[in-house]
């Protein structure tokens, strides 16, 4: 017995020692490394913390561990994290000077910390014969930040200073213009975004061919012309919205841009349909698929923009016109049948959609906040399906698909009604030829919109379009 105390008390010991002496290890290296980066200046701070997502990605690919989005998105959390740990290093020295400043709030920046990477950022321009690039850095992050934070005094007067000075680069100027352009529409003060905004289109179209990477450069484009559009088109005026996005198809043609070009052409065929001159929409439309030819010599190309409008063709017929009334319906979820003219002076929402889709499934939890937050205002949605043959992933007569239905709305706590359909027919009369096809009714019974597809921009457009339609008056 005793030999076995004993025994327990070594071993006790033992692994006491042995913890103590792991803790003692982690202590020293946190303590090393502690020391370490108080030895690192703030500009090799800085220069670590910027390189990291690339060296750390150069790394992986060396390793031959495949790419992966959900990767991508942690490495650069990391980075992130990176630059929070050094910039509180930083900001905890009390011999910060000079160019330390301008660092520290290019290490906020990177760490999404935008108050404090401004006032360093002031700090750094209140020092007088700083470096004059920096200096313009400095000044077109405070521009953002400020106007981002509807201080616009401060983003009107650091942006002032910014074209007074050198050098002046083409990529800052699209950022600060698109920024003040953005804040100021948000605050509905149309008139102060429109000239911000036509500045940010003129710096994207230089920077389409001056930028390194195509896809940023006509990602910046198309941002900078749709939202000098909608300003355009939220002050009426006509000719300068549509000089905007005919400026974008030319440039779309010169950059030989497919996606672009649909865009600008697709905008503005449905600007002259909700501006009432539905028949110029319609010439429109005509006379550009016929100079499709002259546009694109490349047949990919060209065949993308054509396949794309083709699509359209129903969309466009149908807006502005009288919402047709659904057709063949066998049933409704719940039991209460309802007619378009039934529901003139509301919005409504018809979702076009299938239970074996998985983007309509995806698109679900927006349209029960779409639901729950606008009914009471006038909004009214309709999930409208038909019979696909098939319920519970087996094939299935109407009486079991109906069931099916049932059980699939309560599962997904789905708070609108299904209209069931026996045929195609309504998807046909809407354009809905792939799914989900969102398409809004106005409180006068009237098409106003017809999109296909989901995601992001989809869901904001739809949110946006449903608030602008219950602004309106019957």
């Amino acid at each position: 017995m005793r030999r076995l105390f004993i025994l327990f008390i070594v071993i006790f010991l033992f692994s006491f020692s042995f913890a103590q002496s792991g803790r003692r290890a982690d202590e020293t290296a946190l303590s090393s490394e502690a020391k370490v980066i108080k030895e690192l200046t703030v500009k090799e701070m800085f220069t670590q913390a910027t390189n990291y997502a690339l060296d750390k990605i150069t790394e992986l690919e060396q390793k031959k561990v495949p790419y992966s989005e959900s990767l991508h998105k942690e490495i650069l959390q990391e980075q992130k994290q990176l630059a929070a740990k050094y910039a509180s290093e930083v900001t905890s020295r009390k011999d910060l000077a000079g160019e330390d400043f301008y660092y520290l709030g290019r290490l906020h920046w990177l760490a999404t910390n935008a108050t404090d990477s401004a006032e360093a950022f002031k700090k750094f321009l209140a020092i007088p014969n700083g470096d004059t690039e920096m200096m313009q850095t400095a000044r077109s992050v405070v521009v953002v930040i400020s106007a981002d934070a509807k201080d616009f005094e401060t983003a009107e007067k650091t942006l002032a200073e910014y074209k007074k000075n050198q050098p002046i680069r083409t990529s800052e100027i699209a950022k600060m213009e698109k920024q003040m352009a953005h804040s100021y529409r948000l605050e509905n003060k149309y008139e102060l975004a429109v000239t911000h905004a036509d500045e940010a289109f003129i710096a994207t179209k230089t920077l389409l061919f001056e930028d390194s990477s195509r896809a940023r450069s006509l990602s910046q484009f198309l941002d900078a012309g749709i939202t000098a559009f909608e300003i355009q088109r939220e002050l009426d005026n006509r000719v300068k919205a549509e000089e905007t996005l005919e400026t974008m198809r030319k440039y779309a043609v010169t950059v030989k841009s497919h996606s672009v070009y649909f865009r600008a052409v697709d905008e503005r065929i449905r600007y002259l349909i909700d501006t009432k001159r539905k028949p110029a929409a319609l010439e429109l439309y005509k006379t550009t698929l016929k100079q499709l030819d002259q546009d694109f010599t490349d047949i990919s190309l060209r065949n993308a923009v054509k396949s794309k409008l083709l699509k359209r063709e129903k969309h466009y017929a149908i807006l502005g016109e009288t919402a047709p009334e659904l057709a063949s319906i066998d049933r409704w979820l719940p039991n209460n049948p309802q007619s378009f003219e039934n529901l003139r002076g509301k919005v409504v929402l018809l979702d076009f959609w299938a239970t074996w889709c998985g983007p309509c499934l995806a698109a679900f939890p927006s349209l029960i906040k779409l639901h729950n937050e606008l009914e009471e205002k006038g909004l009214v949605i309709l999930g409208v399906t038909k019979y696909y043959g098939q319920a519970y992933g087996d094939k299935a007569d109407e009486a079991k698909e109906i069931e099916f239905l049932k059980d699939f709305k309560m599962k997904y706590k789905l708070p609108y009604s299904f209209v069931v359909a026996k045929n195609q027919a309504n998807q046909s009369t809407y354009g809905a030829i792939s799914i989900p096809t969102a398409v809004l009714i106005d409180r006068k019974g009237v098409v106003r919109f017809v999109e296909s597809g989901t995601g992001e921009t989809r869901e904001r457009q739809i949110n946006d379009m449903i608030l602008k339609l219950l602004a309106e008056e019957e």
